[in-house]
C-alpha cells in the first residue's frame, strides 16, 4: 500500500490468496474519467454526492486511486481538508468486482496516512458503511464537534461536504441514512 505524500514510490498492497495486488497512488488528471465511473453508480443509488466532471477536476489533487494489476482503477477515494486539525474522506468507491478484496480499506490506510502526514489530529466521514469505518477507529457522533469559532468559519464555505460535517438543514436530503462518524488520529 502506498502512503499518499508524492515522493514516496509507489507500494503493492500486497496479495494473499484472496486479495489481488493493488497500487494506491496520487489520482492524476488523466484519471478523472475512470474516478467518474466509478462513482457514478453509487451516485445513482444516492450513497454517493453526485458531482459534476469540472468538481473531480478541481479536486483531483484531494484523491487517490487504486490500481490493478493491468494499471485499471478500481478504487478511489478522496481527503478534504476542512480545518486545521480536521478533513473529511470522501467519494471511497470501489469497483464491484473488486468489493471484498481489501481495496477499499488501502484506500482509506491511504488516506488516514496522509491526514497524518499533514499534521491532521481528526477525520470525519459521512457513510452507510458503519462497519467498514469502525473496523478503522470510526465512532458515530453526535452534532458538529467542533468550537462556536470554527463553525463560525465553516458555515462560510460554499462546500457541500462542509455543510453535511455541521449538520445544516440545507443538505439533509443528501444525507438520510447517513451516519456521520470521526476518527481521531494517534
Amino acid at each position: 500500500m502506498t502512503t499518499v505524500p508524492a515522493p514516496e514510490p509507489p507500494r503493492e498492497a500486497g496479495p494473499s490468496a484472496t486479495t489481488p495486488a493493488v497500487r494506491i497512488r496520487r489520482a492524476l488528471p488523466r484519471d478523472v474519467g475512470a474516478v467518474r465511473d466509478l462513482v457514478e453508480p453509487y451516485a445513482q443509488r444516492r450513497i454517493l454526492l453526485a458531482k459534476e466532471l469540472v468538481g473531480y477536476y478541481e479536486a483531483v489533487q484531494e484523491f487517490v486511486v487504486a490500481e490493478d494489476d493491468t494499471a485499471r482503477v478500481v478504487g478511489c477515494g478522496a481527503l478534504h481538508v476542512m480545518w486545521s486539525d480536521l478533513a473529511e474522506v470522501r467519494t471511497l468507491a470501489v469497483h464491484p468486482d473488486a468489493r471484498g478484496l481489501g481495496v477499499g480499506h488501502a484506500l482509506l490506510e491511504a488516506l488516514l496516512q496522509h491526514a497524518r502526514d499533514l499534521g491532521l489530529r481528526r477525520v470525519f466521514c459521512l457513510t452507510f458503511e458503519v462497519d467498514f469505518f469502525a473496523a478503522h477507529g470510526f465512532v458515530p457522533i453526535e452534532g458538529t464537534p467542533v468550537d462556536a469559532e470554527v463553525y463560525a468559519q465553516l458555515l462560510r464555505s460554499h462546500d457541500d461536504g462542509v455543510a453535511e460535517f455541521l449538520d445544516l438543514a440545507r443538505v439533509k436530503p443528501n444525507t438520510l441514512g447517513n451516519t456521520r462518524m470521526l476518527l481521531h488520529l494517534t
